[in-house]
């Protein structure tokens, strides 16, 4: 605890050569205070006019950097003071003071503060010396703020700069994914309408028209359903995931027959039913599955299980394909991203369906997880929460 006497002790301490008279000068115009742990003394940005010098304890200096994060500047102790930057420019503080441990301080009001500067030379000096320090940090403090500020504004510029490459080159993608079929059905078309083919030839360019139109509206509906998930909010009902891969598995069976891809949905006994949405969860596994096809190396196995865990139902689908590299897998759920060529392999497709997968699991309250080793293959696992589980 300190005493009666401690500030004529620790004064001299704040102010080298300050008299004896000087001291007493100090103390004669100032009162002593005692604050807990945690109280504050100084906040940062209010116009407030007392000095403090400390007695007794510990108190932290700390300033806002950015809006948002609170940064501790220093830790001060007995001896040293605060405060007396507002009390000469009638200034907001520009840094909050805070007892770090049960405080014992010395305050000094403007009038007070005003008569010791124009009694004491020595007090006036020091105040001199410690403002002209306090400035230089400020000045440097501000420099960096600048700097963190630039640097961020450099990130955030690249990054848009970036998403409107992505843009470009999605709608790039788009032109020519639509353009391809277009044209090879409009060309049909042309001869069809012409009464130039019969028979077999005629039967065979009514398919590859319909296989172009299917391909178009395919494309189309995808773009429209990523644009729409976020505003459509289906009624949840009991699905069979095992069921539901099934289906999409038979589908894709032609497409990875060509590719000499084994297929193979394995599953449990007993796999509970999830809570979704059907149609959204069949687009879901449809992108996950034409991928890990579209991936494979031709020989190789795509796998798709399933394993309860707790209110979350696994379903995992794994390739031994290309992989993904660290640098690739941040990107891969973007709506514009898209692997066009890995080595001497080029990939057809526009790149949403990764992002349309990761959109219905969101919608769906569950998680979408990637490993991946490149040259090794990639497992994509969705956490699906369980009918009737507790939400």
């Amino acid at each position: 605890m300190t005493n009666t006497r401690a500030p004529s002790r620790i004064i001299p301490r704040a102010f080298p050569g300050i008299t004896p008279a000087e001291v007493e000068e100090l103390i004669s115009n100032s009162k002593i205070n005692s604050y807990p742990a945690g109280a504050v003394l100084c906040r940062e940005n209010n116009v407030e006019h007392t000095f403090y010098m400390i007695l007794d304890g510990e108190a932290e200096v700390t300033k806002v950097v950015n809006n948002a994060e609170s940064h501790l500047l220093k830790t001060l102790s007995a001896g040293d003071f605060f405060g007396e930057m507002a009390l000469i420019h009638n200034a907001p503080r520009a840094a909050t003071v805070a007892a770090k441990s049960p405080l014992v301080v010395l305050e000094l009001d403007k009038e007070g503060f005003q008569r010791v500067l124009q009694r004491s030379s020595s007090v006036a000096m020091a105040m001199v010396k410690e403002i002209s320090n306090r400035l230089r940090q400020n000045d440097q403090m501000a420099i960096e703020d600048l700097r963190m500020r630039a640097a961020e504004l450099a990130e955030a510029y690249q990054k848009l700069a970036e998403q409107d490459l992505a843009r470009r080159e999605f709608l790039t993608n788009v032109a020519h994914e639509l353009r391809t079929p277009l044209m090879a059905a409009s060309g049909y078309l042309q001869i069809l309408q012409k009464g130039m083919l019969s028979g077999d030839n005629l039967h065979e360019a009514l398919k590859t028209v319909s296989r172009n139109v299917e391909q178009i509206v395919g494309l189309v509906n995808d773009i429209l359903f990523l644009q729409e998930i976020e505003l459509v909010f289906p009624e949840f009902q009991p699905v069979d995931m095992v069921e539901l891969a099934r289906q999409v598995a038979d589908k894709y069976a032609k497409k990875a027959e060509e590719r000499r891809v084994r297929l193979k949905v394995r599953s449990e006994r007993s796999v509970p039913q999830i809570s979704g949405d059907p149609k959204s969860l069949e687009r879901a596994l449809t992108a996950l599955i034409d991928n890990a096809i579209k991936f494979s190396p031709k020989g190789g196995d795509v796998e798709i299980r399933f394993v309860p865990r707790g209110d979350f139902l696994m379903v995992s689908i794994e390739d031994h394909g290309i992989g993904i590299s660290p640098d690739t897998r941040p990107h891969i759920f973007d709506r514009f991203y898209h692997l066009e060529k890995s080595g001497d392999n080029l990939f057809s497709g526009i790149g949403i369906g990764l992002a349309i997968t990761h959109q219905v699991i969101k919608q769906h309250r569950g998680k979408l997880e990637v490993e991946s080793t490149p040259e090794r293959g990639s497992t994509f696992t969705m956490f699906l929460p369980v009918w009737g589980a507790k939400k």
